[in-house]
């Protein structure tokens, strides 16, 4: 059972530090291949990337943490100031989400009428992917990418509440 949870965690926590890495070099090739996009000129796709880096840099150090406690204590709780740190960060967190709002508003006043849309439309999908990181992190499990957790929702009919939520529990 150990040996699953670590394989477990050591995929979520590497998952996710491989994706910030690899977001940063997405986001240079495509600024680079599609110009006409205009990404790195628009405040809204900073304020949604940094967002989102962000959301994945607090994922990679829950994750790391909890394996490092499994692989060290053999549990996989992490450390209550951990926790609360990252109690911290999800009220944070709300502040980062408001704004990109403000960033798209100044965006479009400033761009209007030739407003780069395709980039703005990529501004809006990392957003929106950010939020549900969010969701998925702080609040409510959104991907189900195991057998266990799907049958868990077959049969509860019902999604699960986040890792990070359960231990936030813990400290109110």
């Amino acid at each position: 059972m150990k040996k699953k949870l670590e394989k477990r965690l050591a995929y979520l926590y590497s998952g996710e530090l491989a994706s910030v890495v690899v977001f940063v070099f997405i986001s240079y090739l495509f600024n680079y291949a599609y110009p006409n996009l205009q990404l790195y000129s628009l405040y809204s796709f900073w304020a949604s990337f940094i967002l989102l880096e962000l959301l994945l840099l607090q994922g990679t150090i829950y994750w790391y943490a909890k394996l490092k406690r499994l692989r060290n204590e053999n549990t996989a709780t992490p450390p209550i100031k951990l926790v609360r740190q990252l109690h911290l960060c999800k009220t944070l967190n709300i502040i980062l989400i408001i704004l990109p709002i403000i960033a798209f508003t100044f965006d479009i006043i400033k761009g209007y009428p030739s407003l780069p849309l395709g980039g703005l439309a990529i501004a809006f999908f990392i957003y929106i992917f950010a939020v549900l990181e969010y969701i998925n992190y702080f609040y409510i499990q959104l991907s189900y990418d195991n057998s266990s957790d799907i049958r868990h929702l077959l049969k509860n009919k019902k999604l699960k509440q986040s890792c990070m939520n359960k231990d936030f529990k813990r400290i109110s």
